[in-house]
C-alpha cells in the first residue's frame, strides 16, 4: 500500500533459457535399474563432479543423507553449476532427481540425444526433491547432468543425486533397495481440523506415506505433511513410511496429537470467505470516509496506518483530522458499530512509507506491547503487517506470537506482502507467514505495482491477468499456507495503484478458477481450493471514488464461494 500513491518502482522479472516445469516423480523402475551417477551423495567430496569457477564445495551441514552435501555459491556472473557426465544406454528412459535446499535451485540433463530437460524450485529452507525424466537417443552413451543456482542469489545445497535407469556400462550406485524406516516423527501445529507432521529425511526415499490410526491418508515427496479433515478436540495416532521404486519401508514409531477445540489460526468473527479493505486515515485525493461509510461488503477493515516511534518496534496511532472525526470517541464508536455488525477492524502496520523495525527481542516485545495497548485503547480486533521495506522473520514471528498470547484466540492477523516477497518459502515474509500459521487469519498479497513474476508452474506471468492472480496464489497454496489463509489483493480502481489494476470480473474469474476450477486462463491449478479466504483491495476510499464498483462486484462473489 502507499500512503501518498508514490509508485513502487522496479520488480523482479525472471526468465529462463529453457522451459522449466516440475515433473511428477516416477513411481516404478525396472529391476535392473541402477543409479548411474557416481559419488551421488558427495561423500567423496567433488570426485566425479565439475563445478564452474570454483563455486562448488562440500559441507557437513546441512545434509540430506550421509555426512556430506554439495554447496553451490552463485555470483553476479555465475550460477554455480556443478555437473557430471554419466554413462547411459541408448533408447532408454532415466529418472533424474536430487534433494535440494536454498533459493532458485535447478536440476537438468543435457546431451540426451532427444529433448534436454530441466526443472527447478524458487526455493525452500528445508530439503525438497526435484525430479524429471529424460529419454536417450539412438546413439547416446553419455549425458551431462547438472545442478545450479541463479545469478546473485544465495547459496544452494544438493544431495543424494539419482540418475535411475539401465546401466550404461559405467556402473554406478547399488540397485535400488527399500529405504529405511523414517525416524524423528513429530507433531507440530494442531488446529481444530488439521495436524502438521515432520520427520527426518531418509536417504534413497522418493516419497513417504502418512498413516492416521493405521490407515494411509496421504503420500508426499518431502519430509513433512499436514493431515487435514480431522475432528476437533480429538486425539489421533500418526505414522509414516518411506517409499521408492523397490517398495515401502515399515511404518515409523507412532506419535499422538490432539486437535484444538476451536479453529486454529487467528480469525475472531471473520467469516469463512471474507473481503478485506484498507481504510485511509489520511486524504490523498480519494473519497474521504469515516468507518461508518465503509460498505457492508467489507468483512475486515484495515485502518491505515500505525506510526513508528523512537523506540525500536514500538507503534502508535494518531487519528488524522483530515478524515473528519470530531473526537477519538467518535472513531471508537464507529469501530464498535462495525464489530456489532459482525465486522473486524484492525490496525495496519507499515505501508509504502512505514518504517517499523522489529529485529531484536527487545523490539519484538515493544511491538507486541504497543500493539496490544492500541487494541485495548481503540478496540481494534488485531493487526495487519504491511511492511514493504524489509522484515525479520525471526523477531516478527516472536512479536506476533507475544501479541497473540496477550490478545487471545480472537486476534485477527493479516499480512499484505508484495509479489516478490512470496516467490519463495525461503523469503522473510513467507517464512513469517509460515511461522505464525497457527494464529494467521489471511495473507492478502499485493498483485500490483509489480513486474512479471514466476507462477508455481515455473512459467513467467505478467501482472494484470487472471493467470497472474492464480499462478502466483498457487505458490502460497502449495507452499504451506492453508487455503483459508490466502486472499487476492488488488487495487479498487485505476487510481489506486501505479500498475496492476484488473477489472473486478478478472478477480471474480480468478476466484472461480482457484475454488471451482472454472474461469481460468492458460494456467489451471492441479486442484481446487474451495476454502480460499477471499479478496482484498486498496482501498475502501478508492473504491468509493469509483462508485464502489469493486466491492459491489467482488463482495457478492467472495461471499458466494463454496
Amino acid at each position: 500500500m502507499d500512503r501518498a500513491r508514490r509508485w513502487i518502482k522496479g520488480a523482479l522479472a525472471v526468465t529462463a533459457a529453457t522451459a522449466l516445469g516440475v515433473t511428477a516423480l516416477a513411481t516404478t523402475a525396472q529391476a535392473a535399474d541402477i543409479n548411474v551417477a557416481k559419488n551421488a551423495g558427495f561423500e567423496s567430496d567433488l570426485s566425479n563432479w565439475t563445478c564452474s569457477a570454483g563455486t562448488g564445495s562440500v559441507v557437513g551441514s546441512p545434509v540430506h543423507g550421509g555426512a556430506k552435501a554439495l554447496k553451490g555459491t552463485p555470483t553476479a556472473q555465475d550460477t554455480a553449476q556443478c555437473s557430471q557426465a554419466v554413462a547411459v544406454k541408448p533408447n532408454s528412459t532415466y529418472t533424474l532427481s536430487s534433494w535440494v535446499q536454498g533459493s532458485y535451485v535447478y536440476l537438468g540433463a543435457s546431451g540426451t540425444g532427444t529433448t534436454d530437460v530441466s526443472t527447478w524450485t524458487p526455493g525452500s529452507s528445508a530439503w525438497q526433491q526435484l525430479s524429471t525424466t529424460f529419454t536417450t537417443g539412438a546413439n547416446t552413451t553419455s549425458v551431462n547432468v547438472y545442478t545450479h543456482g541463479w545469478y546473485g542469489q544465495s547459496a544452494y545445497y544438493a544431495d543424494d543425486v539419482s540418475v535411475l535407469g539401465p546401466d550404461g556400462g559405467g556402473g554406478g550406485g547399488d540397485p535400488v533397495v527399500i529405504p529405511a524406516v523414517p525416524a524423528g516423527l513429530a507433531a507440530g501445529t494442531a488446529t481444530s481440523s488439521s495436524v502438521d507432521l515432520s520427520w527426518n529425511p531418509v536417504s534413497g526415499a522418493t516419497g513417504y506415506n502418512v498413516y492416521r490410526d493405521g490407515s494411509k491418508v496421504a503420500s508426499v515427496s518431502g519430509a513433512s505433511a499436514t493431515v487435514t479433515g480431522l475432528a476437533a478436540a480429538t486425539s489421533y495416532s500418526f505414522q509414516v513410511s518411506a517409499t521408492n521404486s523397490a517398495g515401502e519401508s515399515a511404518k515409523s514409531a507412532a506419535v499422538t496429537a490432539r486437535t484444538a477445540t476451536s479453529g486454529g489460526g487467528g480469525g475472531g468473527t471473520v467469516p469463512k470467505h471474507a473481503v478485506t479493505g484498507y481504510w485511509q486515515n489520511f486524504n490523498n485525493g480519494a473519497t474521504v470516509q469515516k468507518l461508518r461509510d465503509v460498505p457492508s461488503q467489507y468483512d475486515i477493515i484495515a485502518v491505515s496506518f500505525a506510526d513508528a516511534t523512537s523506540t525500536p518496534g514500538q507503534i502508535s496511532f494518531t487519528l488524522d483530522p483530515a478524515v473528519g472525526y470530531a473526537s477519538a470517541a467518535d472513531f471508537k464508536a464507529d469501530i464498535a458499530a462495525k464489530q456489532a455488525a459482525g465486522k473486524s477492524v484492525i490496525l495496519s502496520v507499515g505501508g509504502e512509507k512505514g518504517s517499523v523495525s522489529v529485529n531484536s527481542d527487545a523490539s519484538a516485545t515493544a511491538f507486541a506491547d504497543s500493539a496490544y495497548s492500541l487494541m485495548q485503547q481503540y478496540g481494534f480486533d488485531g493487526v495487519d503487517i504491511d511492511l514493504e521495506n524489509g522484515l525479520n522473520s525471526t523477531y516478527m514471528s516472536k512479536a506476533l506470537h507475544q501479541l497473540s498470547a496477550k490478545a487471545g484466540a480472537k486476534l485477527v492477523l493479516t499480512m499484505a506482502p508484495q509479489t516478490i516477497d512470496m516467490q519463495s518459502t525461503s523469503g522473510e515474509y513467507f517464512k513469517t507467514a509460515l511461522n505464525v500459521k497457527d494464529i494467521l487469519t489471511v495473507v492478502n498479497m499485493q498483485y500490483y505495482n509489480s513486474g512479471s513474476m514466476l507462477g508455481c508452474d515455473g512459467k513467467v506471468y505478467s501482472q494484470g491477468s487472471v493467470d497472474f492472480l492464480t499462478a502466483l496464489a498457487c505458490i502460497q497454496l502449495e507452499g504451506g499456507l492453508d487455503p483459508s489463509q490466502v486472499g487476492l489483493g488488488v487495487p479498487a480502481s485505476t487510481r489506486g495503484a501505479g500498475s496492476g489494476y484488473v477489472d473486478p470480473s478478472v478477480v471474480n474469474n480468478a476466484l472461480d478458477c482457484l475454488t471451482r476450477g472454472t474461469g481460468c486462463g492458460s494456467f489451471k491449478p492441479a486442484r481446487t481450493y474451495p476454502g480460499l479466504r477471499g479478496a482484498m483491495t486498496w482501498s475502501t476510499n478508492w473504491d468509493a471514488t469509483a462508485g464502489n464498483a469493486w466491492s459491489n462486484s467482488v463482495g457478492p462473489k467472495v461471499h458466494s464461494l463454496p
